[in-house]
């Protein structure tokens, strides 16, 4: 019973989600020229509801559902639609961009970070959600470095406040540079930063493009995993330091840092790829899948407030803003070095 009184209390958070979802897709549907998507129409419909009233109660059990798990299974529904051959091709062709896009994050996060004065667990979380995915990446290592819930919140809002940025600018910046589908959707995989404003910024290109961000972004997410448990034995050497080698080192759970959402898209996909899946069925799922993830946009919208992102503070947010967009300009490098010599 506790259960079902549970998914009882997400309805009203997940009706008036849906609801934004279906009037922003017909907004979006009866534009005359496509300049945005549903996502983004959604994601500002909920910012504009929760300036003027707050979710309360009754709402925010469901809206927290749907921003996050059924984003999550709304992914897992795409794998239906994909083949592993080609996630596996992405994988291959991202892990250039990746690598240098990481190593910019952290190796520039860590000398911009002392220049503004910032605390290194504050700075390391910021890059770590602008690297890697955003606010799951902040939530997977912030436990690992014991960080606090203010270096939480604001490394949070510094990461979403340029995602904000990209998911409007992206769209035109692709096509003003004269970008292919694959290039974009590699810029916008390894560039932005959670994973809802890639989805965001990379259907609103096109669909093929999009396609190609989520199987990026998703292959970047794997990183998480090498990353928790670095920081996991940084912060032990330092608390070991600290009490002069007589703290306890802490025991690492892996099985809390693999984001279980991936394994459930991938294992989708290998269902596909050996033809378990009719193409009608899996071209279904993946309307679904793109209804759902403008749904989790509009519940992140509500979850969202202006005014608490303004008291963040000007550094986090300034350092932030230079991490972002030095990944988008390495990104961005790599890319057409990559076609230069014919990788993509």
């Amino acid at each position: 019973m506790t259960h079902i009184k549970k998914y009882v209390d997400y309805l009203p958070g997940l009706i008036v989600a849906l609801i934004i979802a279906a009037v922003a897709k017909l907004i979006a549907d009866n534009l005359p020229i496509h300049l945005i998507s549903a996502s983004v129409i959604a994601l500002f419909i909920g910012m504009i509801i929760n300036s003027i009233r707050k979710p309360n109660q009754t709402f925010a059990p469901g809206i927290k559902f749907t921003s996050k798990k059924l984003l999550k299974f709304a992914i897992i529904l795409l794998g239906a639609s994909l083949n592993i051959t080609t996630i596996m091709h992405v994988g291959s062709v991202s892990l250039i961009v990746m690598v240098f896009t990481l190593l910019t994050c952290f190796g520039g996060g860590y000398f911009i970070g002392k220049a503004l004065g910032i605390n290194w667990k504050m700075s390391n979380l910021i890059s770590a959600g602008t690297g890697i995915c955003g606010g799951s990446a902040i939530a997977a290592i912030a436990p690992a470095i014991d960080a606090e819930d203010q270096d939480i919140a604001f490394a949070m809002s510094a990461t979403f406040l340029f995602d904000m940025v990209m998911i409007v600018l992206f769209p035109f910046l692709g096509k003003l540079l004269g970008m292919t589908d694959a290039a974009y959707g590699l810029w916008a995989g390894t560039a932005v930063n959670d994973t809802s404003s890639v989805v965001a910024a990379s259907y609103a290109f096109s669909e093929a493009a999009g396609d190609f961000a989520v199987m990026v972004k998703l292959t970047r997410t794997l990183s998480i995993i090498p990353t928790v448990i670095i920081f996991s034995l940084i912060n032990t050497r330092l608390k070991n330091k600290a009490n002069n080698g007589t703290g306890e080192k802490k025991k690492l759970n892996i099985k809390s840092v693999i984001p279980l959402f991936i394994l459930g898209f991938l294992g989708m996909a290998v269902i596909n790829s050996v033809g378990w899946i009719p193409a009608s069925v899996g071209s279904s799922l993946k309307e679904i899948s793109k209804f759902l993830m403008i749904a989790a946009l509009a519940a992140i919208g509500l979850n969202t407030s202006y005014k608490e992102m303004r008291k963040s503070g000007i550094a986090p947010m300034l350092h932030g803003f230079i991490i972002s967009a030095l990944v988008v300009i390495v990104a961005l490098v790599a890319i057409w070095v990559e076609q230069f010599i014919g990788l993509i």
